[in-house]
């Protein structure tokens, strides 16, 4: 059997086998289980998008040996009470929030989007798709631009090919680009006008609520070729990678603060101007914040959507802390 240790890149995740890049080889790697399951420290499982060490098998599965550091990360809670959280992909430099413009869109789903978005150390750009079943965008389009100031938006059809070659400068050889939305919001449909193939199997509308159906089941990360095809017949620029992923209904917030400061720097603002550093904004005098809600310079529905960000946040810090816990008491047992 012939091994060596190289590095490669995860590009898609099947259960308990790995789907790897190695140059310009595609192979399949499984974890060294010594490594990540009898680990002192809290073991980063791999994801799409890790760039992992592993020990090359030209005869059958290489041995994943471990994840190397990550610059950007996106998390899911674990279904198993007491495991780590899930991380759903890696490594990315633009978060492409995508959101139908038929139903899907929601202000406090995007400030949520926006808000994980930047905590997870990419760059956000938000996509409205399926922008040829909505002529009148106005209204939607100003929504977007209040909510996420200095944020690229763009309206976007994989029908019809519009809006695509505005983003030519996205797709750039070394950068990663991942999606994020909900099932059924054109995710799928825009991978597959982008690498000029039927990569991932997409539904159709349902007429009952003109809502898309959930296709995507696991993530996968693909090369973009050099040049896209639209269905306008329209040719631009490609390169670069991207990464689709199931509807995520169940991301969370990290422990970072940015995310939430760079979404909400309004809200930041005004508890800044508080009269007491330790404001509850609940009856305390000298509140900025209820001082802007009574006045209707600050919307209610965003002052909430805010505070239930920040207990998930502070939610994350307590099972970061719990789990850091138990990791410390299974080695002192050792």
């Amino acid at each position: 059997m012939s091994e060596m240790k190289n590095t490669a890149i995860v590009t898609a995740v099947h259960r308990d086998r790995y789907e790897l890049s190695i140059g310009s080889e595609i192979t399949y790697g499984r974890l060294k289980t010594a490594a990540f399951y009898n680990s002192e420290e809290i073991a980063m499982f791999p994801t799409v998008g890790d760039r992992v060490e592993v020990l090359q098998n030209a005869d059958g599965d290489s041995t994943i040996l471990k994840v190397m550091e990550r610059r950007s990360v996106f998390m899911r809670l674990n279904a198993t009470q007491g495991l780590p959280d899930q991380a759903m992909a890696a490594n990315f430099d633009y978060v492409f929030i995508t959101m139908s413009l038929n139903k899907d869109f929601h202000p406090s789903k995007l400030e949520r989007y926006l808000t994980v978005a930047w905590q997870s150390g990419g760059t956000p750009v938000i996509l409205l798709t399926k922008s040829d079943l909505m002529e009148d965008r106005g209204q939607i389009l100003a929504q977007v631009s209040a909510l996420a100031p200095g944020v690229d938006v763009y309206c976007v059809s994989s029908y019809t090919g519009e809006g695509f070659w505005q983003l030519e400068k996205y797709f750039t050889e070394g950068h990663t680009i991942v999606l994020l939305g909900s099932s059924g919001v054109g995710k799928s449909s825009f991978v597959n006008v982008v690498m000029g193939a039927e990569q991932m199997q997409t539904a159709g509308i349902r007429e009952s609520d003109a809502q898309g159906r959930h296709t995507t089941t696991y993530k996968q990360m693909f090369c973009i070729p050099e040049q896209i095809l639209l269905p306008d017949r329209c040719v631009i620029k490609g390169g670069g990678r991207i990464i689709d992923t199931p509807g995520m209904r169940k991301l969370i917030m990290g422990e970072g603060a940015e995310g939430a400061e760079r979404t909400f720097e309004d809200i930041e603002e005004l508890v800044l101007q508080c009269r007491f550093s330790d404001c509850r904004h609940q009856t305390e005098p000298g509140c900025a914040v209820k001082r802007a809600l009574a006045d209707q310079t600050l919307d209610e529905r965003r002052w909430k959507t805010y505070l239930s960000l920040q207990k998930e946040e502070a939610y994350a810090r307590e099972r970061q802390r719990i789990l850091t816990r138990k990791m410390e008491r299974a080695r002192k047992r050792r």
